[in-house]
């Protein structure tokens, strides 16, 4: 067609070979004429394509709305006869979506209907799991009732056995009630025999009027040697032992010793007095077990059926727990470590300041100002009362420490405690108690720092301090007479022969000091200005 025509010869004159000037300006144009080139030749093809499917005159030329010439051309649909207009058009899009709206909505029903499958199948699995675990099931339920009968039988079991207790506990109270009604008859009958023996002295007196009376000696016992035994073949022994022989001060002739209750009674008779003398320490016993580094040991001045003045006790005071009393029925059993009976108290004890007195266990419960007294025969705890205002559980203690904050002592006049508070900033304070109800009957406050003194002691109603609880040689440094209120400075020597004295008590009919000195228990006689 000319068309075609047309577009071959246009692309012929840019291909021919260019004059100087016209390669020139070519070059400085390369990037135009070489898309023009493409356009062209694209052009010069799609026309010849047309011829040959029968399309004639395929171009329409013309100028745009700028003044170019532009070629446009059209291609017949091989799939569609007529055109569509834009108003079904519109109308097919919106059936299109109405069509997509209704999919989204089956979609979803499905969804939906897949997620109820899924719940049936997931209820269908545990059924099939709870079929299969069936039997283990019974097992455990049947496990489960074995239990429950074997704790019901054990609860039964647990009643009965409460029921026993109450019935063995009422019977003890019974058993401990006519015990204690037989000690109260054997001690009327120990009086009335007394008075019979009294009644005989007097009539023989009057008979033999003129047989002159032989002096009464003092009889002592010495203490014995302990024995050498084979620790193999004891049954029982509570602790080993060894006794340390001291020598004596010269003011004595022989080994002080315990004297018998005749002696006693008349040491008891021999009145008060201002104390002048210490003597070195006689050791009875050597704890060797840990828990014996400081503790207790005593004799009560006023024993009462069935103890006598023979009988002994000791606490081993190291522990958080203190709460064994070891009962001796002789010095000897004491000596050998046989105890004929183990108290254990309802509660721990604190320290080293208990004392025993008229049957009666009195000391400090742990960590409390309390005072308890416990009944040795019936082994029970009587009664209990707080120390008003005391310090406690390290807050005044002796120079040594333990905890030393109140210490009980015996001596003539009744019962003491030695202690501090507070408002006394530290110094001893020291209050009468009354044996049966533990109240205080009277208080004094001295000028003796407590915590500046290593222990003490009551004789006759006066205070002794002792200086040092380490020094091999020391002395007792103060006095305090509760009588005239008054203290003063002493220089009685005193002895720590094994170097940690952590207890010192008095005993008022022995008049004798008991002391435990670093594992040993050991005692002092003592000599008393007569007034």
């Amino acid at each position: 067609s000319d068309s075609c025509r047309s577009l071959s010869h246009l692309f012929l004159v840019q291909h021919q070979g260019p004059s100087p000037s016209t390669l020139q300006r070519a070059v400085t144009r390369q990037p135009k004429s070489m898309a023009a080139a493409q356009l062209l030749l694209s052009l010069l093809v799609l026309c010849l394509a047309s011829e040959a499917l029968g399309i004639t005159n395929p171009f329409r030329r013309a100028n745009d709305q700028t003044g170019r010439c532009t070629y446009t051309f059209t291609v017949p649909s091989q799939s569609e006869e007529s055109c569509p207009d834009p108003g079904q058009t519109m109308a097919t899009i919106r059936a299109l979506q109405k069509e997509h709206g209704t999919y989204r909505l089956e979609l979803n029903s499905v969804k939906s209907r897949l997620g109820l499958l899924e719940n049936v199948m997931s209820q269908l699995d545990r059924i099939r799991m709870a079929a299969e675990a069936g039997p283990a099931m019974g097992e455990l339920q049947r496990e489960m009732e074995t239990l429950k009968k074997e704790r019901v039988q054990q609860q039964e079991a647990a009643r009965r056995l409460e029921e026993t207790l109450s019935h063995l506990q009422k019977e003890k109270a019974a058993l401990e009630e006519e015990k204690h009604k037989l000690h109260q008859a054997n001690s009327a009958l120990v009086q009335t025999l007394e008075r019979r023996q009294q009644e005989v002295a007097e009539l023989q007196q009057k008979q033999c009027s003129q047989v002159a009376e032989a002096p009464v000696q003092d009889a002592r016992l010495e203490p014995k040697k302990v024995s050498r035994w084979n620790t193999d073949r004891m049954v029982y022994q509570e602790l080993k032992s060894e006794q340390t022989d001291i020598p004596a001060a010269r003011q004595f002739q022989g080994i002080p010793s315990f004297p018998n209750i005749s002696s006693s009674r008349e040491a008891a008779s021999t009145g008060c007095g201002e104390l002048v003398w210490v003597g070195d320490p006689i050791t009875f016993r050597k704890a060797e077990n840990i828990a014996g580094k400081y503790g207790v040991w005593m004799r009560d001045p006023e024993p009462v059926p069935p103890y006598t003045h023979e009988t002994i006790w000791r606490i081993n005071a190291v522990g958080s727990d203190i709460r064994q009393v070891f009962e001796y029925d002789s010095l000897d059993d004491f000596k050998k470590g046989y105890p004929s009976k183990v108290h254990v108290l309802p509660q721990a004890i604190e320290s080293t300041g208990a004392v025993v007195f008229k049957g009666f266990l009195y000391y400090q419960k742990r960590r409390s100002r309390i005072l308890s007294k416990y009944n040795l025969g019936m082994e029970s705890l009587t009664l209990q009362r707080e120390l008003p205002n005391a310090g406690y559980h390290g807050q005044f203690p002796y120079s040594w420490g333990g905890y030393t904050d109140i210490d009980l002592a015996i001596d003539e006049t009744g019962l003491w405690a030695v202690y501090s508070t507070d408002e006394a900033n530290g110094f001893i304070v020291l209050s009468r108690l009354d044996p049966e109800t533990m109240e205080v009957q009277q208080t004094w406050e001295t000028a003796i720092r407590k915590q500046s003194v290593a222990n003490s002691f009551m004789i006759c109603g006066i205070l002794y301090t002792v200086g040092s609880y380490s020094a091999p040689d020391t002395v007792v440094n103060f006095a305090y007479d509760t009588s005239t209120r008054k203290s003063r400075e002493l220089n009685i020597p005193f002895k720590n022969h094994y170097r940690y004295n952590s207890m010192m008590d008095y005993n008022p009919t022995l008049k004798k000091i008991f002391a435990w000195d670093n594992f040993n228990m050991v005692v002092y006689d003592v000599q008393l200005s007569k007034i």
